[in-house]
């Protein structure tokens, strides 16, 4: 891709999801998730209905008057986006390919984290950790973002969620708001997602196309494993092939769903072809 159809697209982007941050998700974003504690902000008369346990009592004998102590939220928070992107989020069969979605899904929570002026950062998987932004602010930061979403050419095809998590408990020392963006083909992450989840408030958005689910019948046909690269003959018209396909497929499902609940995170599930936006404001609302 030349730099100037990348620009193109960089810009594409940032008018779509930035007018859905700015009108649909800041608010929610703001509270849904809450910043670190109260910080003082000022003193002033005491008013009717506020807490006496607030009344600044030196302030108080020199006036000779009640005043009270102002506090406001101390909002800066860090976000950090971990988005998937080995081989199967290259899979397409609606308009848009998975990682087309993945891409708008993070530049909103971005532009949605840079409203409230708080730092984002980025880990790029697969099953290594093969680019790492660490957190800032301002939105040449958030650009930076979505030009390597768009353009990252990963090493490996291969997924590994565990690695990724790791990886995130090792660079983030203190708590950050984690969105881990993925389709979850992956398993044996249960253990390094319980640690990451007790110290980060951790949200996995699935995304996933329904064409996925099921294999159709078409007889014998050749199938590319985008995760490992290999090309295998299948044998589509064997109902037992594609009751096995469809078994292995929903039991990586529901490990996901069970393992992410159970260790206290957050889940989202996003099909290609329905509206992101609806399942983000559901979730942010049910906190």
């Amino acid at each position: 891709m030349d730099t100037k159809e990348l620009l193109k697209k960089v810009r594409k982007i940032e008018i779509k999801t930035k007018r859905l941050s700015n009108h649909i998700f800041s608010g929610e974003y703001h509270s849904s998730f809450k910043g670190r504690g109260m910080t003082f902000s000022e003193v002033r008369q005491y008013q009717y209905g506020d807490d006496i346990r607030n009344i600044d009592w030196n302030v108080t004998a020199r006036y000779n008057e009640a005043h009270v102590k102002v506090f406001e939220e101390e909002r800066e928070l860090t976000m950090v986006l971990m988005v998937d992107i080995s081989g199967s989020e290259s899979f397409g069969s609606k308009s848009q390919f998975k990682k087309d979605i993945v891409t708008e899904i993070a530049a909103t929570m971005a532009f949605s984290a840079t409203q409230n002026n708080d730092k984002i950062g980025l880990i790029l998987f697969s099953d290594n950790v093969e680019l790492y932004i660490p957190p800032k602010k301002g939105r040449s930061h958030v650009l930076r973002i979505i030009r390597e979403l768009i353009e990252f050419e990963p090493k490996s095809h291969k997924t590994d969620i565990s690695e990724a998590l790791k990886f995130l408990s090792g660079t983030q020392k203190k708590k950050a708001i984690v969105f881990m963006i993925s389709d979850f083909m992956s398993e044996n992450y249960e253990q390094t997602l319980k640690i990451a989840s007790k110290k980060h408030d951790l949200t996995g958005v699935r995304v996933y196309d329904i064409r996925e689910e099921k294999i159709p019948n078409l007889g014998m046909v050749n199938m590319l494993d985008a995760e490992t690269g290999k090309t295998i003959l299948v044998d589509t018209g064997s109902k037992t092939v594609r009751m096995n396909y469809e078994k292995h497929y929903q039991e990586r499902v529901n490990y996901f769903k069970e393992t992410f609940s159970k260790s206290g995170a957050g889940v989202v599930n996003s099909r290609v072809d329905e509206n992101y936006v609806t399942k983000l404001l559901g979730y942010f609302k049910s906190r």
